[in-house]
């Protein structure tokens, strides 16, 4: 994968109407990209079959032209030659790319249950994490130590995933460090902050990590634009590029839009809600005031996409996450 051209993404998760915390993620990721001459991918990330629904995408589809976005590649619509751009509709691919790290040796099924990795959680761990503690890890791979996970060889016939269990990545005891474009040097021990993380799921549902990093691997993607929230999953994912030897993204994570809780903004949020936006505001408000509020103009006003294309720079952008007071 060539990185001489850039290629920006926003790949939304269609579980609902689409919230003014989204269109500031597709914002940032569109000015980024477009500030390098690079172009834009839509991807659909609906691996949850539960909670999302094509209906969800086509309006998001919607909300983002009324909003001025247009994508140089992907969508609903297959614009391009690297799709599909839909995940539920790439699950031959995934498969493909589980049989790759199957081979080398380093996955294996879990049967443990949610309740049963709860119970293994340290009382301090209090910020939401769930750090699986290996219950279920093969002995062989419990002896790699500290072997470079980029080199490993499969010296074991790859362990066999059982019906109805989760597949596992085994990671190493090490730190894989990265440089954020926004937030600066990183330095993750996988082992210590999420340890050997889910490939598929008990209910034969794709995990999110390997998802996306075959799917920007095989798209092309260069610049990886989201939420800090993402930052540490970060290093994850840049260990999946190396097993299956492929160049990462550049990673650049921005401050969460937040309600006046201090809450990130989630679909719950109905005030935000674009149905509700669109009904109250015109486009180049809502596009004054989200480069207002991410620092890229020192003054609320309407604004067109491309207007605010010409004042965006990174540097203006803050680190700390921006707070909305309803007025």
């Amino acid at each position: 994968m060539s990185h001489e051209n850039i290629k920006g993404r926003f790949a939304p998760s269609p579980s609902g109407r689409m919230h003014l915390g989204n269109a500031y993620a597709a914002f940032l990721s569109w000015l980024s990209a477009k500030s390098k001459g690079g172009t834009w991918l839509l991807r659909i990330e609906d691996l949850d079959p539960q909670r999302c629904r094509m209906e969800y995408a086509l309006q998001l589809e919607d909300d983002l032209r009324w909003l001025g976005f247009d994508w140089d590649e992907g969508g609903t619509e297959q614009r391009g030659v690297n799709g599909p751009y839909v995940q539920s509709r790439r699950n031959d691919i995934y498969e493909h790319y589980l049989s790759v790290l199957r081979e080398k040796g380093i996955t294996y099924p879990c049967h443990c249950t949610r309740a049963e990795i709860m119970a293994t959680q340290a009382p301090h761990e209090s910020d939401g994490r769930i750090v699986y503690q290996g219950t279920c890890r093969p002995d062989y791979l419990n002896g790699l130590g500290t072997l470079n996970p980029f080199q490993l060889h499969p010296v074991h016939s790859p362990a066999t995933d059982g019906e109805g269990s989760t597949v596992r990545l085994y990671v190493p005891d090490r730190e894989i460090s990265f440089t954020d474009g926004h937030y600066g040097p990183q330095a993750v021990n996988l082992a210590q902050h999420c340890g050997d993380f889910a490939l598929r799921r008990k209910d034969g549902a794709w995990a999110y990590q390997l998802a996306v990093v075959v799917d920007d691997a095989l798209m092309g993607v260069t610049e990886v634009v989201r939420g800090r929230d993402l930052l540490l999953s970060s290093a994850q994912q840049i260990y999946l590029y190396s097993l299956l030897d492929s160049p990462s993204p550049t990673f650049i994570h921005h401050p969460l839009l937040c309600n006046d809780a201090g809450q990130r903004l989630c679909k719950r949020d109905k005030s935000m809600d674009m149905g509700i936006i669109r009904q109250n505001c015109k486009a180049e408000e809502i596009i004054g005031m989200l480069a207002f509020h991410a620092g890229i103009t020192d003054r609320m006003e309407a604004l067109s996409l491309r207007e605010a294309l010409h004042e965006f720079d990174w540097k203006k952008v803050p680190c700390q996450d921006i707070i909305l007071v309803k007025k």
